[in-house]
C-alpha cells in the first residue's frame, strides 16, 4: 500500500522549503534526512546531487526527480533602490508578479513582494495596465524601514540596501493548499510532487522489507530547471534512467489529473521506445490509471543525461501538472498512480539491451 498521507505530509514541507536553483542544500539536507529514517545510506556528488541505492550490488536502473525549482537572482537596483531582478529557469515575469519572496543576503534573510514598477492604480491610473510584463520592469520591495537619501541613489559600493548584493539568492513563496477534495494548488509543485512520489516509493519497500532483483539508483537532482540536472552522478552499470517529473494538462495534451503519464517524446525528441513500452505493460497489468502523451515544449533530466552522453536508455512518467512553471495544479490522485507506477518499474525486470 502507498502511504498517501506520508507523500502529502513530503510535499507540503517540501513545497515550504525554499530551493531554487543555486540553493538547494535545504531542502537536499531534508529529504536525505528521510532517507536515512527510512534506512537507507545516501550519497552526494560533488556538485550535490543526492542518490540511494535499493536492493543489492551496483545500481542497474536509475530513476530522477529534481529537488531544484524556479527562482530568481538580484542583478541591480532601480533608481528608488528597490532590487533588479532576472529570472532561474524558464520563468515568465506575468507569473512572478505579485508574489511573497525571501532574498538570502550574504549575511541574513529578508521578505519582500516582486512587484511590476507602476503597481499602485492610485497613483499610475490605467498605465498599471498597460506597463509591460516582462522581468526590466520587476522590482522587490523589501519589507523593512529604509532610509529615502540612501536608497535614492548614494550608496557606495560597500553600502547596498539592507545589506543586499548582485548575487543574491530570490525564493519565491509556495503557498501550498490541500484541497478536500484531492486538488493540490501550489508553486513549485515542478518537481516536489515528483520528490515525493518517488520517496513514498521507497518508502513502501522500506516498511514492506522488499528488496528488488534489479538494484537501482534514485537520484534527487539539484539543477534540472536550467538544464543540466541530469548530466552525472550516475553508477557505472546503469543502463536505464526513468525520470519522475510533470505532464502538461492543456488543450492538446491527454494528461489528467487522474492516471500517471508515460511520455513517448519530449522537445529532444523520442525516448526509448522498449523502455517507454514497457513501462506501458507494467501500468497494464497493475491496473494503474495511466495515459500516453507527448510534449514539445518540455525537457527533463533524461534529456540531460543524453545530451551529457550517458549511454542509457531513457524514459520519462509524470504527474498531472496545469499551468506548469506557474500557479501549478495537481491532484493527489495522479500522484498515488505515479507512485505506483516507480514501485512496479523498481520491482520488474530490466529490458533487454539491444543485440
Amino acid at each position: 500500500m502507498i502511504d498517501t498521507a506520508y507523500l502529502t505530509r513530503c510535499l507540503e514541507d517540501l513545497v515550504n522549503t525554499p530551493s531554487p536553483v543555486g540553493m538547494t542544500e535545504r531542502a537536499s539536507a531534508k529529504v536525505a534526512a528521510w532517507l536515512e529514517t527510512m534506512g537507507y545510506r545516501v550519497s552526494y556528488t560533488r556538485r550535490g546531487v543526492l542518490s540511494v541505492t535499493i536492493g543489492n550490488g551496483e545500481p542497474r536502473r536509475a530513476l530522477a526527480a529534481h529537488i531544484d525549482t524556479l527562482g530568481a537572482m538580484v542583478t541591480g537596483f532601480h533608481p528608488n533602490g528597490r532590487p533588479k531582478l532576472r529570472n532561474t529557469g524558464t520563468w515568465a515575469a506575468r507569473f512572478a508578479e505579485g508574489a511573497r519572496c525571501t532574498i538570502f543576503t550574504d549575511t541574513g534573510e529578508l521578505r519582500g513582494t516582486i512587484l511590476p514598477l507602476k503597481a499602485s492604480g492610485h497613483l499610475f491610473n490605467t498605465e498599471v495596465d498597460t506597463q509591460p510584463s516582462d522581468w526590466d520592469n520587476l522590482e522587490v520591495r523589501i519589507d523593512e524601514f529604509f532610509n529615502i537619501e540612501e536608497m535614492s541613489g548614494s550608496r557606495t559600493l560597500n553600502s547596498t540596501p539592507f545589506g543586499v548584493n548582485v548575487g543574491d539568492v530570490v525564493a519565491i513563496d509556495a503557498q501550498p493548499e490541500f484541497l478536500e477534495n484531492g486538488f493540490i494548488v501550489s508553486r513549485h509543485l515542478d518537481d516536489k510532487a515528483g520528490v515525493a512520489c518517488l520517496l513514498a516509493a521507497l518508502k513502501y519497500f522500506a516498511d514492506e522489507g522488499k528488496t528488488p532483483d534489479v538494484p537501482a539508483q534514485v537520484m534527487f537532482t539539484i539543477s534540472e530547471e536550467v538544464g543540466i540536472g541530469g548530466t552525472h552522478g550516475f553508477g557505472e552499470q546503469v543502463q536505464e534512467l526513468v525520470a519522475v517529473d510533470n505532464g502538461v494538462t492543456g488543450p492538446g495534451q491527454t494528461t489528467n489529473d487522474e492516471a500517471a503519464t508515460i511520455a513517448f517524446r519530449d522537445r529532444t525528441g523520442p525516448f526509448d521506445l522498449p523502455i517507454t513500452r514497457h513501462l506501458r505493460a507494467l501500468a497494464q497489468a497493475k491496473n494503474i490509471a495511466h495515459v500516453r502523451d507527448t510534449f514539445r515544449s518540455y525537457r527533463s533530466d533524461s534529456a540531460a543525461a543524453i545530451d551529457a552522453g550517458w549511454d542509457l536508455r531513457v524514459g520519462l512518467i509524470c504527474f498531472s501538472l496545469d499551468a506548469s512553471h506557474g500557479w501549478e495544479r495537481t491532484h493527489i490522485k495522479s500522484l498515488e498512480e505515479l507512485t505506483k507506477l516507480i514501485v512496479a518499474y523498481i520491482e520488474s525486470e530490466l529490458v533487454p539491451l539491444p543485440g
